[in-house]
């Protein structure tokens, strides 16, 4: 089972800022079904410009973790946040468009 995150607008659209999103969804998803969808108010645009680069990407890498995260959809992401996933050997989907759930059954 693979479990993906996603940034979401409130009509379940990609949020194209990843590092910035106000919301994101986990899904669980297995054999291009969705088995599970969660969405998370992470508050990531408010949180972005406090404590300096560092710690916001220590707060998205704490979150990632403690959801057990495998993969990451995203329109776009800084290169900074980018290095930081893939350091973390997580999966990384950039240039998605659409509707979220419909985004990660067809990764």
């Amino acid at each position: 089972m693979r479990t993906i995150c996603i940034p979401i607008d409130d009509q379940g659209g990609v949020e194209p800022r990843w590092g910035k999103a106000p919301k994101v969804a986990i899904a669980k998803v297995d054999g291009g079904q969705v088995q599970a969808w969660e969405e998370f108010s992470v508050g990531w645009d408010v949180l972005h410009g406090q404590n300096g680069e560092g710690q916001h990407h220590a707060r998205v890498a704490k979150f990632l973790m403690d959801h057990g995260v495998t993969e990451v959809a995203a329109q776009h992401m800084g290169h900074g946040m980018e290095h930081m996933l893939q350091s973390m050997h997580l999966e990384l989907h950039l240039g998605v468009n659409g509707m979220a759930k419909t985004v990660v059954t067809q990764l």
